[in-house]
């Protein structure tokens, strides 16, 4: 039976096999729930870096970059990291180039599996409906903070096993642990994860509103994967 197992930090991608898998790469607050939000309003492709140094470069190239560190838009770029920059009508059918502090690290780590997609509460049920078809073992990615776990990508994580239940089985304690902290919470998950260090981060930055909006399930019927290194729809 086919498998699916969480990897609950990029610093411990070397202990997984990426090869032949499905990697679903998850940062909830809030990139992958950002590059969501700019498919469903018409962005044609995203291309991931690593350092705002390389974003910098394609931004001079005459690119739209977005580039966020520690929550706040990094000075000189377009967009920051919050998904309502991105319901911008003038973005429709353009390449925006995007670096974050987590997300596009875990990305650009995960280019060995046979297939990398984007994960969202945004657009969850897709995702799942997808990923039940296919016959590869899956790897949910979380992003976390700077190395270390954090709770709404694993919370995240946790839906599509339980999602997939009876569909795929657990590969490891971190699945079934994903799955029962999503199966806590899935009923008020603002109020789960309010404690939490990355929500509690950007509610000092005034973001309630942006939290809110990552948290809400299956607003758009959208799948992301990359191909030759940027973000299309799949």
């Amino acid at each position: 039976m086919k498998s699916i197992d969480v990897c609950i930090s990029p610093d411990l991608l070397h202990l997984y096999k990426l090869e032949e898998k499905i990697v679903v790469v998850v940062d909830i607050l809030r990139a992958t729930s950002c590059m969501t939000t700019a498919f469903a309003n018409g962005v044609q492709s995203i291309i991931p870096v690593a350092s705002l140094e390389e974003c910098m470069e394609y931004k001079n190239k005459g690119f739209l970059a977005a580039a966020e560190r520690e929550g706040k838009t990094a000075e000189g770029f377009d967009l920051g990291n919050s998904p309502f920059s991105y319901m911008d009508s003038s973005f429709k059918g353009k390449t925006i180039v995007v670096t974050t502090t987590n997300g596009t690290l875990a990305i650009t780590k995960s280019r060995a599996a046979t297939l990398v997609m984007i994960g969202s509460f945004l657009n969850k049920t897709a995702i799942i409906k997808y990923l039940a078809k296919q016959e590869r073992h899956v790897l949910v990615l979380c992003s976390g903070w700077r190395g270390s776990f954090n709770m709404e990508d694993t919370l995240f994580a946790g839906s599509l096993v339980s999602g997939l239940e009876g569909v795929y089985r657990h590969e490891s304690d971190s699945a079934l642990m994903a799955k029962r902290i999503y199966e806590s919470a899935r009923y008020n998950m603002m109020q789960y994860l309010e404690d939490s260090t990355h929500f509690k981060r950007l509610a000092r930055l005034n973001n309630y509103k942006d939290i809110e909006f990552c948290l809400t399930e299956d607003l758009y019927d959208i799948l992301i994967a990359e191909k030759d290194g940027a973000l299309v729809k799949l």
